[in-house]
């Protein structure tokens, strides 16, 4: 019987683990598919407080990894297959495993938003790519084309910049979303250009992209657009699947929480990108994996009939 179990290991998960685990309270982080979540296919974290000059996602999460194994936090690499949260003791299973705790925190993150457009599910992996710093070497004086107008799209295109000739951005809209000093720098990189007001209608390809089908969500106008890749950032899907039917789930699909990161259910707890559609930054996930850890120490104590600090 554990005290708690973490699904998940990106920021939130791993900052949960660190708290839960100099707590004493012997956690357990159940890794999942993608380790480190999310924060791993970002190049370059700019805006993380403490690294003035920038750290790569990957070594963030190795970094969280290693501080949470300092203080006794168990990491399985494992895949959590079903959960039964409802009762006092909770149960969470994995292929070859069964699991009990008297907390649970989800921290599973999100997926990235596909297009759903012909062509895509059949050239991803083949000119179709989510994750700039994973496939940014192989357009190595290529043609790319970025889809959406976010911090992600522009992030990413300036990272492409240092393999590709031409960096295509290919937005919806007739303006951005990103932050003002990531719009400067594209808009003054000599590689980067941008498409406005258009969308993808389709991806065309064999074994390769060839070109997307553009269309002016203005005019409906079309246009075949040679590219030798596309780099999709349109978004993110909170990984709920395992949850829905027992957690109680907002509009957009994220878990709802209070300001506590209580679930519906008591003994579970959510934090990261999975119950946070606003803000989706390593440093507020990492910031609400804190919370759930408190919280979940916090009910473990009364559970154990001891006092909690600050209660």
């Amino acid at each position: 019987m554990y005290n708690v179990i973490i699904i998940g290991s990106g920021p939130a998960g791993l900052t949960a683990a660190i708290y839960t685990a100099r707590a004493n309270l012997d956690p357990l982080v159940i890794s999942g598919m993608e380790k480190g979540g999310q924060v791993t296919l970002t190049d370059d974290l700019e805006n993380f407080p403490g690294f003035p000059d920038g750290l790569g996602g990957f070594e963030l999460y190795q970094s969280l990894e290693k501080q949470a194994k300092k203080f006794g936090a168990e990491i399985l690499d494992d895949v959590v297959t079903q959960v039964d949260l409802t009762g006092n003791v909770k149960v969470v299973k994995t292929a070859t495993n069964e699991f009990k705790a008297k907390t649970v925190i989800i921290a599973t993150g999100s997926t990235p938003r596909k297009l759903d457009v012909a062509g895509e599910k059949e050239l991803t992996g083949k000119g179709v790519s989510y994750c700039a710093t994973c496939d940014g070497f192989f357009f190595k004086d290529k043609h790319v084309a970025v889809i959406g107008g976010g911090n992600s799209a522009l992030d990413e295109g300036l990272f492409l910049t240092r393999f590709a000739k031409k960096v295509t951005i290919i937005h919806r809209r007739d303006r951005l979303r990103a932050d003002a000093i990531l719009q400067e720098r594209a808009f003054k990189h000599e590689k980067i250009g941008i498409v406005w007001d258009t969308v993808v209608d389709s991806i065309v390809g064999d074994d390769s992209v060839k070109h997307l089908v553009l269309r002016n969500v203005k005019t409906n106008e079309k246009i075949e657009f040679p590219v030798d890749g596309v780099f999709i950032f349109i978004g993110h899907l909170p990984n709920v699947d395992l949850f829905d039917d027992q957690i109680k789930l907002a509009p957009d699909n994220t878990i709802i929480t209070d300001r506590r990161t209580r679930t519906n259910i008591t003994g579970v707890f959510a934090c990261g990108d999975v119950q946070d559609s606003i803000y989706r930054q390593a440093i507020t996930a990492a910031g609400s994996g804190c919370q759930a850890a408190m919280e979940a120490e916090k009910l473990v104590a009364e559970l154990q009939g001891q006092a909690y600090p600050g209660k």
